[in-house]
């Protein structure tokens, strides 16, 4: 078994998304260098977590992954790591995520408990049923908003919550409508395909970007950050969250390229600028004005 199908097997590129535990610290709009290193901590034991949960997901569905055009380079479904080893890496970075959260902070074990037991729930039952299955995707991210929030001792904001969680309900939404282009070209790769179509795909995806936007903007526009932050002129990030989602739909509707939301963030220049552009902004807005 060599290295480097180990760390494909981890998904390292998928541990972007933990990036979210840091969320809760940037909207509270206050640095402290021992809260990110705590942070950083809690990330990296919650991307370890992460990587439990997708070694079981490929183990689990390694007939289904055989017969889709990218995901058959997978470690297990191509045979580069025996299923059996890769079990025991299962159970050694779960054992290792839950007891590195637990010496970090009770809370934080518990909401990772939380999460481990849902994706298990997911993997073998819930990720069957359309609908179901991109709500407890999106339900994850916002566990991990509290992961973060519970590391620095705050309480997130309820928009931020809420956008946390259409947001990624939008994500997913795009990446099932790959999985439908794909249940087209003959290659049905998961057994809810059935539950949705382009046609419903098209329209929530429109839906969830809409609410996505709207969210955004009560949150900016809410007299509890306009308070915080002494400025009203925190509305004028939203564009760059505008052009962020209309890029996004450009690329799944027009290039029809949605498959991988990770991939495409890591890959795709105009999103990496905005979303740069996006937190440059917050700065010279509260800086400046």
């Amino acid at each position: 078994m060599k290295i480097y199908s180990v760390l494909k097997l981890f998904r390292l590129d998928q541990w972007i998304k933990n990036l979210f535990l840091f969320a809760p610290l940037f909207f509270s709009f206050y640095f402290d260098v021992n809260l990110f290193k705590t942070l950083v901590l809690g990330a990296f034991i919650f991307s370890v977590a992460a990587s439990s949960v997708y070694i079981l997901n490929d183990y689990h569905d390694v007939e289904e992954d055989k017969l889709h055009p990218q995901k058959c380079t997978r470690p297990i479904a191509s045979g580069e790591v025996p299923k059996k080893q890769a079990v025991l890496l299962m159970f050694l970075l779960s054992f290792t995520a839950m007891m590195g959260a637990w010496f970090l902070s009770f809370n934080f074990f518990l909401i990772l408990f939380v999460y481990l037991l849902i994706n298990c729930a997911y993997t073998f039952k819930f990720k069957h049923i359309a609908v179901l299955d991109i709500s407890v995707i999106a339900f994850g991210f916002v566990l991990r908003i509290f992961a973060g929030a519970s590391l620095i001792n705050v309480s997130p904001s309820n928009w931020i919550v809420l956008v946390t969680f259409v947001l990624a309900l939008f994500l997913a939404l795009a990446k099932r409508r790959d999985d439908c282009l794909l249940a087209l070209d003959g290659k049905k790769t998961r057994k809810n395909i059935a539950g949705y179509n382009l046609e419903m795909l098209n329209s929530a995806l429109s839906l969830m970007a809409a609410v996505t936007i709207l969210a955004y903007i009560m949150y900016t526009v809410s007299p509890e950050v306009i308070s915080r932050l002494g400025t009203g002129n925190i509305y004028l990030t939203s564009f760059f969250v505008i052009i962020g989602v209309l890029r996004y739909m450009q690329l799944t509707f027009v290039y029809q390229n949605s498959g991988s939301p990770t991939k495409l963030v890591l890959k795709d220049k105009f999103l990496q600028i905005i979303l740069l552009a996006w937190l440059y902004s917050f700065y010279v807005i509260i800086k400046v004005f």
